[in-house]
């Protein structure tokens, strides 16, 4: 595999998460969704390294990119919302909570396109 693919970085990124690393997971996953800006999973990786670091307002940016790219995630909105919590934009979590719901009783927030 070569070591600059975003499947590659996105692993290393998520070994150095899972060991508590954030300060080296979070410019992997930046890396990842710079070569691949239609990559969700670096996205919202990232969104959630960046949260849990303080970085609110740049955790929002990749969650919104996150639900952009798959606007009937469940996590997706569910993170997003936990975003916006932590930035006390308590109007945009209870929207995105909202939208979390729909979506984990079986509903749809944007309707499915054929690729």
């Amino acid at each position: 595999m070569d070591p600059d693919s975003t499947d590659a970085l996105f692993d290393e990124a998520s070994g150095h998460l899972a060991v508590g690393d954030l300060d080296s997971a979070i410019p992997l996953y930046r890396r990842c969704v710079e070569i691949d800006p239609q990559f969700f999973d670096g996205w919202h990786a990232l969104g959630m390294a960046l949260m849990k670091t303080g970085s609110i307002k740049e955790a929002i940016g990749a969650g919104l990119m996150a639900t952009t790219l798959r606007p009937n995630d469940l996590l997706a909105w569910t993170a997003l919302s936990q975003m916006y919590v932590a930035n006390h934009q308590i109007a945009e979590a209870e929207d995105a909570k909202g939208k979390a719901r729909i979506l984990s009783l079986g509903g749809k927030v944007a309707r499915e396109t054929d690729a």
